[in-house]
C-alpha cells in the first residue's frame, strides 16, 4: 500500500498543483485552513471541490478565528486595504505572521496521529510575495522541529515540489498533471469573480500568459 501524504491545499493554483504531484505516488490527506482571510467563501468552496476531485482518504477544515482577532495583515484585516500595487517594503502588508509554521505545526500532529510520513506544502521562493515563511531555510529549520518535537519511531518529511519553480513552470506542470486549475481561487478578495488587480492574481495571469495557456477562471480585469 502506497504511503499516506497530508497536503496542505489553500485552493490555490500552488496547492491545486502540489495536490496532484502529491496524487502520483502517495494516499492524500488533505487539509485546509480558514483563519479569517477575506477570500474564506470562495477558498472553501474550492476546497471542498477539489476534495471532490482528488478523491482524498480523508479531508479536514481547521478553524483559527485568532488570526482574524489579531489581525495585522491586509489579507485578513477589515482596517488594512489588500494593495494593487507592489509595495516598496521587503515585506508586503499580506504576509500573515508565522502563518506556515502554525500550519505546519497542525499538520505536524495530524501527520503523526494518522501514520502519514510526508507534509505537502506548496511554498514557492522564485515568484511569490516575499514572504519569509516561503523560504527553503525556514522549511530547513522546521523540517529539523519536527525530527525534535516527535515520537522517535515517528519518520515525518516535509516536502516542497515546486519551491524553486516559476510560476510558468508550476502552470507546466500543472496541465501536465491535469490540475483542474478551473476549481482553483487565488484572489485576495472576496468577489464572485476573481479581481485581477491583486499580486497574487497579477501572479496567476502572468503565469498563464507566459506558459502559453489560457486560465480557466474568470476576471474582472484581465
Amino acid at each position: 500500500m502506497k504511503e499516506l501524504a497530508i497536503v496542505l491545499l489553500s485552493s490555490g493554483m500552488d496547492s491545486a498543483v502540489c495536490t496532484s504531484i502529491a496524487s502520483q505516488n502517495y494516499r492524500l490527506a488533505l487539509l485546509h485552513f480558514q483563519y479569517g482571510q477575506k477570500a474564506y467563501k470562495k477558498e472553501l468552496e474550492c476546497f471542498q471541490k477539489l476534495v471532490e476531485f482528488f478523491k482524498p482518504e480523508k479531508a479536514e477544515i481547521i478553524y483559527l478565528p485568532f488570526f482574524k482577532n489579531w489581525g495585522g495583515s491586509s489579507l485578513i484585516s477589515n482596517e488594512m486595504e489588500i494593495p494593487e500595487k507592489e509595495e516598496e517594503e521587503e515585506i508586503p502588508s499580506t504576509y500573515v505572521a508565522f502563518r506556515n509554521a502554525i500550519f505546519l505545526s497542525i499538520a505536524t500532529a495530524w501527520a503523526e496521529i494518522i501514520g502519514a510520513t510526508k507534509i505537502f506544502i506548496g511554498v514557492n521562493q522564485i515568484d511569490f510575495s516575499g514572504y519569509p515563511d516561503c523560504r527553503s531555510e525556514f522549511i530547513e529549520a522546521f523540517q529539523k522541529a519536527i525530527s525534535l518535537g516527535t515520537k522517535p519511531e515517528t519518520k515525518i518529511k516535509i516536502e516542497t515540489p515546486i519551491i524553486n519553480f516559476s510560476k510558468k513552470e508550476i502552470v507546466k506542470i500543472g496541465i501536465k498533471l491535469g490540475t483542474p486549475f478551473h476549481l482553483t481561487w487565488s484572489c485576495y478578495r472576496e468577489t464572485e469573480v476573481a479581481c485581477g488587480k491583486c499580486a497574487s492574481c497579477k501572479l496567476r495571469l502572468k503565469a498563464f500568459k507566459e506558459a502559453e495557456v489560457k486560465d480557466p477562471i474568470p476576471y474582472q480585469i484581465s
